[in-house]
């Protein structure tokens, strides 16, 4: 897609105009395909898959980075603390593996994503990735038989994968102009309205916000570490880079590169160049002398491929803290569960 043009759909998705009313049409055949394919699940002719232990589907129904991966991180955190096993399982966007893939210390993110490897990393419990999260939590269960709990990273509208609890996650930009795709910001309408078995629709179903919090729900702080490491595994404060004799260049391949770069400077670096990059950039065109003569600073999720090729390029954690309320709303709905699926099971549906 031209720039000119995604940025014209961009500003669409917040304040609606034009851009919007000329992709409505596009808009409702999504929603008639979409609705097509839930009902399908209604009438039996597709089937969703239960695993033998509690899924946690962690999602987002807008387009675009709004902070499910480390309210996934978050969430294993949590369970990890009270003693259980998770793991987790993902799409794996951007890797070439064919098959549901374990992923290690050592995987190559061209080959499992950027994503996963990073949770992995961070929260060391195992990951697999696949296409099919149904085969991919299976594959899980069989390499690690003690595991207690799955943790899926996206996958809302996964409808295969039969879940116990979603949690919707939400950014700054809320429901932006409320349209399905094209016209808008939803890969569905909001809200889903849940039909689930005893009556347990409402609380298995949190809503969290990662930005301002526009809609009910509960809202996660998220600030950027006071200290960058480096491939090396060298650490170093931000303040240190704010006295840097040679200039920042700050580089993003996220959903939302502007807001890395915003956070960079709320913590007091100036940054002489921004390179704003496609969602899941891999890096393969990076060169030494591109970045020559100035301190690299990325993401988390960028290290993983950059380092390959710039070790020294200084890493800036995000970090976000999950409510204590959020927790234990997400507590009561496990304690509560009968593990029957808020996912079309046996004839029930989710919109």
């Amino acid at each position: 897609m031209l720039p000119a043009v995604q940025a014209a759909i961009t500003r669409a998705w917040v304040s609606g105009g034009w851009v919007r009313g000329a992709l409505t049409p596009i808009s409702l055949i999504y929603g008639a395909l979409t609705g097509l394919q839930r009902a399908a699940y209604r009438a039996g002719l597709l089937q969703s898959s239960a695993l033998p232990v509690p899924v946690i589907v962690v999602g987002n129904v807008i387009v675009g980075g709004a902070g499910k991966t480390p309210t996934v991180l978050g969430v294993v955190a949590h369970l990890l603390a009270q003693g259980h096993r998770p793991g987790i399982v993902s799409r794996g966007y951007g890797g070439s593996h064919q098959e549901p893939t374990p992923v290690t210390q050592d995987s190559p993110a061209a080959l499992v994503g950027d994503e996963p490897l990073l949770m992995h990393r961070k929260s060391g419990v195992p990951v697999v990735v696949g296409r099919d999260r149904v085969a991919a939590g299976r594959r899980l269960l069989d390499l690690y038989p003690g595991t207690t709990h799955i943790v899926c990273d996206d996958g809302l509208q996964h409808y295969r994968l039969r879940r116990d609890i979603e949690i919707c996650v939400f950014d700054a930009r809320g429901l932006g102009n409320g349209g399905l795709l094209p016209a808008g910001p939803l890969r569905q309408a909001w809200p889903r309205a849940l039909v689930a078995t005893a009556g347990q629709a409402e609380s298995r179903t949190l809503t969290l916000h990662t930005g301002t919090n526009t809609l009910p729900g509960f809202l996660a702080q998220r600030s950027l570490a006071t200290t960058a490491i480096n491939a090396a595994g060298q650490t170093m404060p931000l303040t240190t880079l704010q006295h840097s004799q040679l200039p920042l260049h700050a580089v993003a391949g996220i959903a939302q590169p502007e807001i890395f770069f915003s956070m960079l400077r709320a913590q007091g670096l100036t940054l002489a160049s921004t390179d704003a990059l496609p969602d899941h950039y891999d890096f393969h065109s990076c060169s030494r002398n591109e970045y020559g003569g100035k301190v690299l600073i990325c993401t988390e999720k960028d290290a993983t491929k950059l380092w390959q090729h710039w070790p020294d390029a200084w890493s800036v954690p995000l970090i976000q803290t999950l409510p204590p309320d959020f927790l234990a709303a997400l507590d009561t709905a496990l304690q509560d569960m009968t593990h029957a699926s808020v996912s079309f099971p046996h004839g029930h549906t989710t919109h």
